[in-house]
């Protein structure tokens, strides 16, 4: 175990949660903080959590033009408002090395994203439309199928049959690839066990996983097994491993802890190396664990991460160095 004290560790880290979602409508009281707010730019910098990538969360509807039209329109408005938050001692980062830029200078960095291909619709065109407005990672799916793909979770409410596609539609594979193109990182989390192996074999860039665990330690369906994780390592992606207590541990169990977090951390290292594990909250979209329960807590994840064994090195990587790298090959394959 290292033998630097948790709190010099934690203040020398780049420390990234690569999945945050923000209250919508949109309230003004990022910068002033909020009781009911899990992120905020007081408990950020109360953390010490140095970036973050905020996600505009777009829920599934009706698969008709009227759905996709409607979530288009609050795709555009929750990335402008995620944009409109640059400013004093906060960057809107674009790019891995905008980001660290940031972060030396003393900023809080953000990255916007989007969870939920829905806002796509069925038109390819507008991935390069949601690239130019900030986002650079976008999660094909949520719960409920859409015209991209099968989610790990179909929607009864939505009269989803268990498979729509069989994985990815052709539709789906046409947004990989435009994703590809502009330098936008394909989000397998929330996505079917074919759709998530179709995507990181037709991918030309590795995947994320931005807020996905270990199902060999919590058989939930929005986790990864081994034979995922495996292919995920294969292509040079990364799973982020997130605080939803109920992918960490079934919820008969009580509520998860930073150490069973630690534990899905630990068991992905060993599984398929350190290079290939990140941390993610799902803060303001469902994300809490016994002792992580807001971003003010970050540093007892670094804690839990020591008492894990895992280097200072190793630490590191897994706060952001791991999806920093991502997205600068992600830029590259772009270029």
């Amino acid at each position: 175990m290292t033998d630097i004290s948790p709190a010099s560790l934690h203040d020398s880290l780049l420390t990234l949660d690569t999945h945050i979602d923000i209250p919508w409508p949109d309230r003004g009281d990022f910068r002033s903080g909020a009781a009911d707010r899990q992120v905020d730019l007081p408990k950020l910098r109360r953390g010490g959590l140095k970036a973050v990538c905020l996600a505009a969360y777009i829920p599934q509807g009706r698969r008709t033009a009227a759905g996709h039209d409607q979530a288009w329109g609050r795709v555009q408005a929750m990335l402008g408002a995620i944009g409109g938050l640059e400013g004093d001692s906060v960057r809107v980062c674009g790019t891995a090395a905008r980001t660290r830029e940031a972060v030396a200078a003393g900023h809080v960095a953000i990255l916007p994203a989007i969870e939920n291909g829905y806002a796509v619709g069925e038109d390819p065109a507008r991935v390069r439309a949601l690239h130019a407005l900030g986002a650079r990672y976008m999660t094909l799916t949520h719960n409920g199928h859409n015209a991209l793909a099968d989610a790990a979770i179909p929607r009864a409410d939505l009269d989803d049959p268990q498979e729509l596609h069989g994985g990815l539609s052709a539709l789906g594979r046409q947004v990989i690839a435009e994703m590809n193109a502009c330098g936008m990182l394909v989000d397998v989390s929330h996505t079917s066990r074919k759709t998530m192996l179709q995507a990181v074999e037709l991918s030309r860039a590795p995947v994320v996983a931005s807020h996905s665990c270990a199902r060999a330690l919590c058989d939930h369906p929005r986790n990864l097994d081994d034979a995922q994780l495996d292919c995920l390592a294969e292509s040079g992606g990364v799973v982020q491993v997130t605080a939803m207590s109920s992918f960490l541990k079934p919820s008969a169990q009580g509520v998860a802890t930073v150490d069973d977090l630690a534990a899905h951390v630990a068991y992905i290292a060993r599984r398929i190396g350190v290079a290939h594990v990140g941390i993610s909250s799902d803060f303001d979209g469902g994300g809490r664990i016994e002792g992580w329960g807001d971003a003010a807590e970050t540093p007892n994840v670094t804690s839990a991460l020591q008492r894990q064994g895992f280097s200072a090195e190793e630490i590191a990587a897994i706060w952001g160095g791991n999806f920093l790298r991502l997205l600068e090959r992600v830029e590259r394959e772009a270029a």
